[in-house]
């Protein structure tokens, strides 16, 4: 159930960070070429781009955890007894999902309030309250995984530089 739970918000994450990128790749070659031939693009066109972009990156962060390819600093693996790995495995990946959970939390009041002050997009003429949703739901997500990667460290992705060690 947990690896499925896994495959389930990476398929998901993957999901939509591609039609993101679909719909940012759309969108700008699209203005581009409707400026080029006509000498006005979409008024429209950077917001939306804006947009994508934030389902992307967001998305694109879970991604990149899911796969163990994100950044992180590697400077301090050999400063504490290689005994203690599996501990801090376990510390490492609480405290992230502590850190996701703690960032979902103030996402949302933002959006809260936000939804609250009926923010409105200028240019799109549409609450922005949905879009800013993305980053709640992106942290939440993160923390869910991280929470797993701690309690189960067999399902945590191994990094490419640790397995051949």
């Amino acid at each position: 159930m947990i690896k499925q739970t896994l495959k389930l918000l990476t398929t998901f994450e993957k999901s939509i960070t591609f039609f993101a990128f679909l719909v940012l790749v759309s969108v700008m070659f699209t203005d581009v070429a409707i400026r080029e031939i006509t000498g006005t693009g979409l008024h429209w066109s950077r917001q939306v781009g804006v947009y994508a972009n934030l389902f992307v990156v967001m998305f694109g962060l879970g991604v990149a955890s899911s796969e163990g390819a994100h950044l992180r600093p590697k400077f301090a693996d050999s400063w504490l007894p290689k005994k203690l790995e599996p501990l801090l495995i376990r510390l490492q990946e609480g405290f992230m999902s502590l850190f996701c959970l703690l960032f979902a939390l103030i996402a949302f009041q933002v959006v809260a309030e936000t939804y609250r002050d009926d923010v409105q997009s200028i240019v799109l003429r549409m609450a922005i309250w949905p879009f800013q949703m993305i980053i709640p739901i992106a942290f939440l997500i993160a923390a869910i995984r991280h929470l797993i990667y701690a309690l189960h460290p067999k399902y945590r992705p191994q990094n490419e530089a640790i397995k051949h060690e």
